[in-house]
């Protein structure tokens, strides 16, 4: 009987999961029209893909195609149909999180503190815009990231680039960067336990609106802490008066906190494909939410086509050089019969470009008239590195595309729908600027991050109150 051993370690523990190859089922969970269709799509040349075993990554797809779920259908469905009121102008989308997960770090105090942190900034949106606020954390399955280069070379010493926990380890050894298959597994593992653990926070009263206070303890003392505690205030005693005058508290108990990640992996996304028995329909149930990168938007290419035959809410990040023509030429491929909520376009121009870049696209899309949701993501355009050598962002940087972004679609007159950042809950340094006025020197501090710098807890905040402005700004004009 052959098995197929899973082995995973960290630091103080080591485990291995024998599993019975014959255990597994014959059949796959797709009927077989519909897996023809991901075969073609893995077998494709496509970019970004770790260079493995075809046989071991061919006996995880396996496994992963016999697991339960991470989310259901009915769950994506509410999210495509919040995301059609983003593109409608009736409520804004909040999508944050880590650059890229780590299997170290997927722990209950990261995972709350970054929870703690997109509640909070939604509060602050919601409160200070009177907009409903759709909470799309980058979470539970963002594990691998696409890299400019396949190899890396350090002290004359050339070796696969990490590409995330999913594919290799950061340690720059040969056996730590030897890409492994093996590793989706525990992707799948730690998703699933995170998701559960978002769940638990999400609807078992963590999440009441009315514990806006305690949402603070655990964060560092600063200038966005004291602002938010006054904002928590506010809505304290606003409750207050609602609860004295006989209103129902019972929708403020729990909030929605839908996941996604990059569908990068090709192995893993068609693996964890499933049909919908209500429906008889694809969905992808590694997220509610899946986006292709600036790397991987090919029209043609691999990536657009295994999202163009899933049923989920999907993503597309467009950088400046971005033309309309390619961009309702993605519309064609992903959403051809205009659905609302279905598509969502992520433009990462960078501050120096947005204001030229990004009208060109507005108007195109305005005049197809297929339904569109518009996001932007300002740290990928604004990446530096600072005189001490760190990649890094600059706060003041990052926020100016975020007005360019709302000058853009003010001046369009098209609907400003969300913001795509990458944050933690937790007090590292490693974005320059902001109200604690972190400096280059100061990046060495506590610079956490294996990838991309993230805003902190509290520049996460202080871009809330920002955009907050930005929003009420709008709202008054258009009254």
């Amino acid at each position: 009987m052959g098995f197929i051993a899973f082995h995973a370690k960290n630091s103080d523990v080591s485990w291995t999961v024998d599993i019975p190859k014959e255990a597994l089922p014959d059949l796959p969970p797709l009927p077989d029209g519909i897996r023809q269709q991901f075969e073609d799509v893995i077998s494709r040349d496509a970019k970004q893909q770790p260079s493995w075993d075809t046989l071991l990554a061919q006996n995880v797809r396996k496994i992963l195609e016999s697991v339960p779920p991470i989310v259901v259908a009915p769950e994506v469905r509410e999210l495509e149909r919040q995301l059609a009121a983003v593109a409608n102008g009736e409520a804004f989308l909040l999508q944050g999180g880590d650059c890229a997960e780590t299997f170290e770090s997927n722990t209950e105090p990261h995972i709350r503190a970054n929870v703690k942190t997109l509640l909070q900034m939604a509060v602050v949106l919601t409160y200070g815009a009177s907009t409903p606020v759709v909470k799309l954390a980058r979470i539970a399955g963002q594990y691998a990231k696409p890299r400019s280069s396949d190899l890396e070379t350090r002290d004359g010493v050339t070796l696969p680039s990490y590409r995330g926990d999913a594919v290799n380890s950061f340690e720059f050894t040969p056996e730590a960067r030897e890409p492994d298959p093996q590793r989706l597994l525990s992707l799948y593992n730690h998703a699933a336990s995170t998701l559960n653990l978002i769940r638990a926070f999400t609807k078992g009263g963590y999440a009441d609106l009315r514990q806006v206070h305690r949402w603070n303890q655990g964060f560092m003392s600063n200038p966005a802490y004291a602002r938010y505690e006054s904002l928590a205030e506010d809505i304290h005693r606003a409750i207050k008066f609602m609860g004295a005058a006989g209103v129902d508290f019972e929708t403020l108990r729990d909030v929605d906190l839908y996941s996604s990640h990059e569908a990068l992996l090709l192995e893993y996304e068609s693996a964890m494909t499933r049909i919908d028995s209500r429906t008889g329909e694809p969905y992808n149930t590694s997220a509610h939410f899946l986006w292709a990168g600036e790397r991987t938007r090919d029209e043609e290419g691999a990536h657009i086509e295994l999202l163009s035959r899933v049923r989920n809410p999907i993503g597309v990040k467009l950088g400046p050089s971005t033309t309309p023509d390619q961009m309702l030429s993605l519309i064609d491929r992903l959403n051809p019969d205009g659905e609302e909520g279905r598509l969502s376009f992520i433009t990462r121009m960078g501050a120096a470009r947005i204001r030229e870049a990004l009208p060109p696209l507005l108007e195109a899309a305005r005049e197809d008239g297929r339904p569109v949701t518009w996001m932007t993501d300002p740290m990928h355009g604004n990446t530096i590195t600072s005189s001490t050598g760190y990649k890094t962002r600059r706060f003041e940087t990052v926020m100016d595309e975020v007005r360019g972004f709302f000058e853009a679609h003010e001046a369009a007159g098209t609907v400003p729908g969300g913001l795509h950042i990458e944050l933690t809950g937790d007090d590292v340094t490693e974005v320059i600027g902001g109200s604690e006025h972190i400096d280059d020197e100061s990046l060495r501090d506590r610079y956490e991050t294996l990838v991309d710098p993230r805003l902190n807890h509290q520049q996460s905040l202080e871009m809330a109150f920002q955009v907050a402005q930005y929003l009420a700004k709008g709202s008054s004009h258009e009254e």
